[in-house]
């Protein structure tokens, strides 16, 4: 997969420069135009980029807290803190 996005990624840059070349090379590539392939450039590179893994939530829950979560209940941490308040 890795192979894939570089390859991509490589088509992408080439096909970029290619339109920006063009682009000078005629007057009559309109300025909207430019504007929107840069768009499309842009997003797909957006795209392209992996996802930020989840953070796992630090601390230790037990399993009848899993269980109510499940169920919609408040967790003994959740019912501690109200007792406080």
């Amino acid at each position: 997969m890795a192979a894939t996005h570089q390859e991509l990624a490589r088509q992408l840059s080439w096909l970029q420069d290619r339109t920006e070349l063009l682009a000078m090379q005629h007057d009559t590539f309109s300025r909207n135009t430019r504007t929107q392939l840069k768009q499309v450039f842009d997003a797909l590179r957006e795209l392209m980029t992996p996802p930020e893994p989840p953070k796992r939530p630090i601390g230790f829950i037990t399993p009848e807290d899993k269980d109510k979560d499940k169920k919609g209940g408040k967790s003994s941490s959740a019912k501690a803190k109200d007792k406080k308040a």
